[in-house]
C-alpha cells in the first residue's frame, strides 16, 4: 500500500473527501518525520514507537573487490510495534501455540530424570527411566 492508497482507504473509512484524507495522511507523515529529525521519540498508542538512532562511522569491505570502504556515520529510525499491534498480527498463531503446548507436559519427566541422576547416581536413574 502506498501513500495514495492509504489516503483513499482513510477517505473510505472516515467519510472525508479524497483531498482531506490525503492532506491528513501527509500531515501525519510530515509530523512524524519532523519529530524524529529533531531527535524526539514518537509513540502512537496501539500502533508503535518511532525512535531516532545514530549509527557510528565504520569501515566495510566490498565483497567483490575486497577493497575497504569508509561508511560515514548516519541517523536512522527504529520502529517498535506495540503489543496490541503484534497481538493483532498473531491472533491465528495463538490457537496453534496452545495445541503445541499440550505435548510439553512430557518435558518435566525428563527434568525429573535428570534430577534423579544428580541425586541418586546413574544406576538408579537408568532404572527409573526404564519404568517410565
Amino acid at each position: 500500500m502506498n501513500r495514495t492508497e492509504l489516503a483513499e482507504a482513510v477517505a473510505a473509512r472516515t467519510g472525508l473527501d479524497k483531498r482531506q484524507s490525503e492532506s491528513a495522511v501527509e500531515a501525519v507523515a510530515g509530523l512524524i518525520v519532523a519529530e524524529i529529525k529533531s531527535g524526539n521519540r514518537v509513540s502512537v498508542f496501539g500502533f508503535g514507537t518511532f525512535e531516532p538512532t545514530t549509527r557510528a562511522a565504520r569501515t566495510a569491505r566490498n565483497p567483490q573487490t575486497q577493497a575497504t570502504v569508509k561508511v560515514p556515520a548516519r541517523k536512522a529510525v527504529v520502529f517498535r510495534p506495540a503489543t496490541a499491534f503484534k497481538d493483532a498480527l498473531n491472533t491465528k498463531g495463538k490457537a496453534a501455540a496452545a495445541k503445541k503446548s499440550a505435548p510439553a507436559a512430557k518435558a518435566p519427566a525428563k527434568k525429573a530424570a535428570k534430577a534423579a541422576t544428580k541425586k541418586s547416581g546413574p544406576a538408579k536413574a537408568a532404572k527409573s527411566a526404564k519404568k517410565r
